[in-house]
């Protein structure tokens, strides 16, 4: 009988160190994500501005209205490049990059559930109580 109880604390005591190495690992994992994610926030930020802002001069413009389209793209450079260059940062991918961490959390959640189990946005576990059984 002694030796049933090492053994089954013994297992435990392994369960336990594991799940406390995966939240190590996963909240480092979201931890080392937040940085980049905060500059490619401000990239897309400032790109989107940049884009309204240049809408708004080119849409104000009076000359507008008697030109073509590629006239007055072309007399309206900042619009142009501004809206170039969001639509390059859309292309490469920045709206992954922007919400990578959640992407990272929301699909641990899934596979954590089969286990009884959530995290929060840090990465911290959260152990739900056992269900029932009647």
């Amino acid at each position: 009988m002694n030796i049933v109880c090492t053994v089954t604390m013994s297992l435990e005591h392994t369960a336990c160190e594991d799940l406390k190495a995966f939240e190590r690992r996963l909240t480092e994992v979201i931890n080392r994500l937040q940085p980049s994610t905060v500059r490619w926030r401000m990239v897309l930020t400032v790109a989107a501005l940049s884009t309204v802002f240049g809408a708004y001069l080119w849409l104000t413009d009076p000359i507008t209205h008697s030109q073509t389209v590629a006239q007055s793209l072309i007399s309206h450079l900042f619009f142009t490049f501004a809206a170039f260059s969001l639509v390059l940062l859309f292309i490469v991918g920045i709206h992954k990059k922007v919400v990578f961490p959640s992407i990272i959390t929301s699909r641990t959640r899934i596979v954590l559930s089969d286990f009884n189990m959530s995290c929060d946005d840090t990465g911290k576990l959260i152990l739900k109580p056992r269900p029932t059984t009647t």
